[in-house]
């Protein structure tokens, strides 16, 4: 359960550190093979590209995750909290049906490249691996958004339930 516990609380940083450092050695070697050694590698720069795309879309689940991502709260700033919370949840569950349209965007595509059998010019490897960081990605985000959204609506009841009793001692303290 250990295990489990601290997949979910880092899954994307052990994911982006381990790409983002494969990215940096291969561009470090390229440089160094082209300035140092005047030779080229030609499939560096492919797959730090192709390492570069699995960042992007590993990066949005872990800015779901962090609630990091760009968001207009000047309207919210104005509302009660229960209300943010309320318009935090109908956002999230919009951010999910717009994962949902995307992975199987990307899904039809993924399929469509494996059965023609595209593959990298440099590497080699099919091209549907690459396409496949955007369903991946977006599949991370809908457990991240719906983690948001359970915690949300806790924190809502919690919320209401904190409302009730204060009311209660309200009542009892005006009536003594």
């Amino acid at each position: 359960m250990n295990l489990v516990k601290k997949l979910d609380e880092n899954l994307e940083k052990y994911l982006l550190v381990v790409l983002l450092s494969s990215t940096v050695i291969l561009i470090a070697l390229q440089v160094f093979m082209r300035y140092v050694m005047d030779a080229s590698l030609s499939w560096t720069e492919e797959l730090a590209r192709f390492l570069f795309i699995w960042m992007a879309y590993i990066g949005i689940s872990y800015g779901v995750k962090e609630k990091r991502h760009i968001r207009v709260d000047a309207a919210l700033l104005f509302m009660p909290k229960k209300v943010q919370k309320v318009i935090r949840i109908i956002a999230d569950v919009l951010s999910i049906v717009f994962c949902i349209f995307i992975i199987k965007q990307g899904i039809s595509v993924v399929m469509n490249l494996a059965n023609f059998g595209q593959t990298s010019p440099a590497l080699s490897i099919p091209m549907a691996y690459v396409y496949l960081a955007s369903p991946a990605g977006l599949s991370l985000a809908i457990i991240r958004l719906l983690q948001n959204i359970v915690e949300t609506a806790r924190s809502l009841k919690n919320a209401n339930e904190d409302d009730e009793s204060n009311l209660v001692r309200s009542l009892q303290s005006d009536a003594s």
